[in-house]
């Protein structure tokens, strides 16, 4: 009996504490919403006004024809699948190279590979910079897209290696026996094998390029070339009242830029679980 109701309290503490950890994400989000939803007056009221008297769906008509969001939807959109498809490639060939093509100082150069993880991004900026002025792909998409087809996103190479290494050797023999080589093998038995890993590094790779600011931030001078989250941040400077930034017109533009991010992760959430959940299967 002290065993069960034991159980029982544990159980109600952990649902306790991941509600309260569930309300405490969702808090900006709501708030977010219901301010994309409040007029002028409302933002700007002390004490802040949780609930908006009325529902002013005309926010949204202002905000989205104020800010030009088609084209920069379509840039952010251009840039992110790209994103995608290089990272996919590049990094599948380099997981498929450490996992399965054994050489000399392979596990030394993934450890090599790996520790790079701990090297912050701004440390790289200027000799990035520098190279891509040289070449003269500033204001372009090129920069934002062109290292992702050069295997540089060592979370994406490492989860695949993990797939890849538990996956039985008997089916790359069996292939090699029919006379495949190592390409056929690896996009005929190991990426059909692999996919809740590719779509988690998708997911990934979408959610850090639909975010992204400091990328476009240096490398896209032209506003035709915004992408939306440089775009937003233009949008609230030079968007600015009297009384300060029209912050309801800003929460309805972050709404709108959010709902793709929603929607994939909702229809891709089993297969993405799956994907974190089996990475560290076999090292």
């Amino acid at each position: 009996m002290n065993r069960e109701r034991s159980s029982i309290f544990s159980r109600v503490t952990i649902y306790a504490l991941l509600l309260g950890g569930a309300v405490a994400m969702l808090l900006p989000l709501v708030w977010m919403v219901l301010t994309s939803f409040k007029s002028f007056e409302e933002v700007l009221a002390s004490p802040p006004v949780w609930l908006p008297k009325r529902i002013r769906w005309e926010n949204y008509r202002e905000a989205l024809t104020t800010f030009d969001f088609i084209r920069y939807f379509a840039n952010s959109t251009l840039v992110a699948a790209v994103n995608i498809a290089g990272t996919l490639v590049s990094c599948s060939l380099a997981a498929y190279a450490f996992a399965r093509l054994p050489a000399r100082g392979s596990k030394l150069l993934f450890a090599l590979l790996l520790s790079t993880t701990m090297l912050p991004a701004q440390v790289t900026v200027i000799p990035l910079f520098s190279w891509f002025s040289a070449l003269g792909l500033v204001n372009t998409f090129t920069p934002l897209m062109l290292p992702a087809w050069l295997g540089t996103n060592v979370f994406a190479i490492f989860l695949l290696r993990q797939f890849f290494v538990a996956i039985p050797k008997d089916f790359a023999e069996a292939a090699r026996v029919d006379g495949a080589s190592e390409l056929r093998i690896l996009f005929s038995v190991y990426l059909p094998l692999s996919k809740p890993a590719l779509l988690t590094i998708a997911v990934f790779t979408f959610l850090g390029s639909w975010n992204d600011l400091w990328g476009p931030l240096l490398y896209l001078h032209d506003e035709s070339k915004y992408t939306l989250p440089i775009a937003l941040l233009n949008f609230v400077g030079l968007a600015g009242q009297a009384r300060g930034s029209p912050w309801h017109l800003v929460m309805a533009v972050s709404t709108v830029m959010m709902l793709p991010v929603v929607v994939i992760f909702f229809l891709a959430q089993r297969r993405f679980i799956e994907g974190i959940a089996a990475s560290g299967i076999k090292a």
